[in-house]
């Protein structure tokens, strides 16, 4: 089984002095993520197998195994990767629904998570790797984020303290990993064949759908910086 992210980095917040709403969206796709996972541990691996995205399966029957491009974003493979999407989502989600509101919010979020999963799918279209997670989606969130709020500033866990860091930073060398094990893990596919763990190619897919999409929809009338 491959995910699509784990924990790599320890964000523990973010500025929220200018947030005007209550980010609903967000509180429900942790809620539903949460819930999925629960689901997914008393079902066992047919769930997870029936569920979440096979490229070769999607790639030869794309009608009735599209659905799984959404249902395998809200599915994830241990507790960890769980827990690092979730936290990822809450601190940097927010915002990024504040600015473009709960609607919109959600149709991006939903967007991206089809561009990671696509993505992937892309660079091993004859994988029998099951693929699930939302880190796809969410990468999508840090890009818009760091189109959005360039100066903002993210508390981050570093060596046992609590240091702030500009958020171009922290989401910089993030999506800077994604790339550089994202190129490495195709040599490694061609070279040594397919393996399980991490879906690099639906991090990196996901954060430019986001990046791109926060450009499209963003309000530029009301856009802002968040400072520390």
């Amino acid at each position: 089984m491959r995910s699509d992210g784990d924990l790599t980095m320890f964000p523990i917040g973010d500025d929220n002095s200018q947030r005007k709403s209550t980010p609903v969206v967000t509180y429900i796709l942790i809620a539903i993520n949460v819930l999925v996972f629960f689901l997914e541990l008393s079902a066992g691996d047919a769930f997870i197998i029936q569920w979440s995205v096979i490229p070769r399966e999607l790639t030869n029957e794309p009608g009735s195994e599209a659905i799984t491009v959404l249902t395998s974003m809200f599915m994830h493979g241990g507790w960890l990767h769980l827990g690092g999407n979730l936290l990822y989502l809450w601190i940097f989600g927010d915002n990024v629904e504040d600015h473009f509101g709960p609607a919109k919010f959600l149709g991006f979020y939903l967007l991206c998570g089809v561009a990671a999963t696509l993505a992937q799918v892309a660079v091993n279209p004859n994988s029998a790797i099951p693929n699930l997670g939302a880190s796809g989606a969410i990468a999508g969130v840090l890009g818009a984020y760091l189109v959005l709020f360039p100066k903002g500033q993210v508390r981050v866990l570093f060596v046992r303290m609590i240091v702030p860091m500009p958020a171009i930073v922290v989401i910089g060398l993030w999506i800077a990993l994604q790339f550089v094990n994202g190129f490495g893990s195709i040599a490694n596919t061609e070279e040594t064949g397919e393996t399980g763990g991490v879906a690099y190619m639906a991090h990196i897919g996901g954060f430019v759908a986001g990046f791109i999409l926060c450009f499209l929809l963003r309000d530029r009338g009301t856009a802002r910086s968040a400072t520390a």
